[in-house]
């Protein structure tokens, strides 16, 4: 009997030991995520790989995947599923988008550097190179993550690797890696904005706040022309360093940076105390902030950058009583009259960050073998919808819990 013949048997629908809680609601989840595969059998192997990123313990290779879930090794067919199986993963990750939108709610898009950590050369977008969220240089792929987040938790479900320039010299690395041709090195800006129209024109989500750490860029112009044009609000962390023009008595004139903005507006304007309720903790917490208009002094205008003029936008610093300098600078174009609730927006970062550590740790992120592009997307989009599936899992026992019993 084939491989294909054997996972075409009805899964069971019972709990099995190792077997994540839920298990029975998994196959209708499937099948809502891999409706669009035009064949059978991608459907059935998509369901294995998911069970296996759910359920298997420790490292989630093709060999320990088939052999919990189908109890042998198919370690060959598994490989061509993820690896080599033409399924696109952009309608899967929208259908995820979707699904997540429904189960819990969102309210921003985070977007988070993910570095994953290699050995050897041969992967598709490895190199040696500066991992901003890490403060490192690290032989490692670089991607950009975009999640939901909400105080019910975040979830990746749109992600762009990051390609370093040797990757555009290297015909031979792009060719055995299956390179797309328009695949080549670009801003960082680039990868978010594309994201981000995928989001909005392609899967028709509701428009939310972006929310992103920008410290490791020198330059946040690009990403919050791009944002404006689009219409997004944004809470964006910048570097101390971030080159603005800086007040000189009625026109702005001399250059200098956010820290010197700050140090500057905190002479002439007070600080204003909040404080707010994380519903999270259930703790209450209360800093200060300064808020002062901000022009940022870009040097030039990127190729490819929206070319709407610079405009102003807010400088909001997290600037406690007693501290020598801000803790945090933030540049956002909401009303800062609800500072409040930008500082709770600000926080839902947090959110992007634990989905990803739980990748990580319990569905396999960073165990992919594969060398491919298409592979290393499959896979990335495979491990959230696990981590999507234990979402829809929790939501689901919250509100069996909090109904009113018979």
């Amino acid at each position: 009997m084939s491989d294909l013949a054997t996972i075409a048997l009805p899964l069971p629908s019972v709990r099995t030991p190792g077997a994540p809680p839920g298990a029975r609601d998994l196959p209708a989840y499937c099948g809502e995520l891999f409706d669009q595969f035009t064949r059978a059998d991608q459907r059935r192997w998509g369901e294995v790989y998911l069970r296996g990123l759910l359920a298997v313990p420790g490292r989630k290779t093709p060999a320990r995947i088939t052999e919990q879930v189908l109890g042998r090794r198919a370690v060959q067919q598994i490989q061509q599923f993820v690896n080599q199986s033409p399924w696109a993963s952009a309608p899967v990750r929208g259908r995820l988008a979707g699904r997540m939108v429904r189960a819990f709610r969102a309210e921003a898009w985070s977007v988070d550097e993910v570095v994953f950590a290699k050995n050897g050369d041969r992967s598709v977008g490895v190199a040696r190179q500066y991992a901003a969220s890490q403060e490192r240089t690290v032989n490692c792929q670089l991607a950009l993550a975009t999640s939901l987040v909400g105080h019910a938790g975040g979830v990746p479900v749109n992600w762009r690797l990051v390609l370093p320039t040797r990757w555009d010299r290297d015909e031979g690395l792009r060719g055995q890696a299956h390179l797309p041709e328009h695949e080549r090195c670009r801003p960082r800006w680039s990868y978010v904005l594309e994201a981000l129209d995928e989001m909005l024109d392609e899967w028709s989500l509701e428009p939310l706040p972006v929310l992103a750490d920008w410290r490791g860029d020198g330059d946040p112009d690009p990403l919050l022309r791009g944002l404006e044009a689009r219409g997004l609000g944004y809470v964006v962390q910048a570097s101390p360093h971030t080159p603005v023009l800086l007040p000189r008595g009625r026109a702005q004139g001399t250059g200098g940076t956010l820290a010197d903005l700050a140090a500057h507006a905190v002479r002439h304007t007070e600080r204003t105390s909040v404080t707010w309720h994380d519903p999270v903790t259930e703790r209450m917490w209360h800093s200060e902030f300064l808020t002062v208009p901000v022009l940022l002094r870009a040097e030039r205008s990127p190729e490819g950058c929206p070319s709407a003029a610079p405009r102003a936008r807010m400088l909001l610093a997290d600037w406690p009583y007693g501290r020598p300098q801000p803790r945090a600078y933030w540049l956002t174009n909401l009303p800062v009259r609800r500072l409040a609730e930008i500082v709770l927006l600000a926080r839902l970062r947090r959110f992007a960050g634990e989905a990803l550590g739980r990748m990580h740790d319990e569905f396999g992120l960073g165990d992919f073998e594969g060398r491919s592009f298409r592979g290393w997307h499959h896979h990335v989009t495979l491990a959230s919808a696990a981590l999507g599936f234990d979402m829809v899992r929790q939501q689901a026992d919250e509100r069996a819990l909090s109904a009113p019993h018979a």
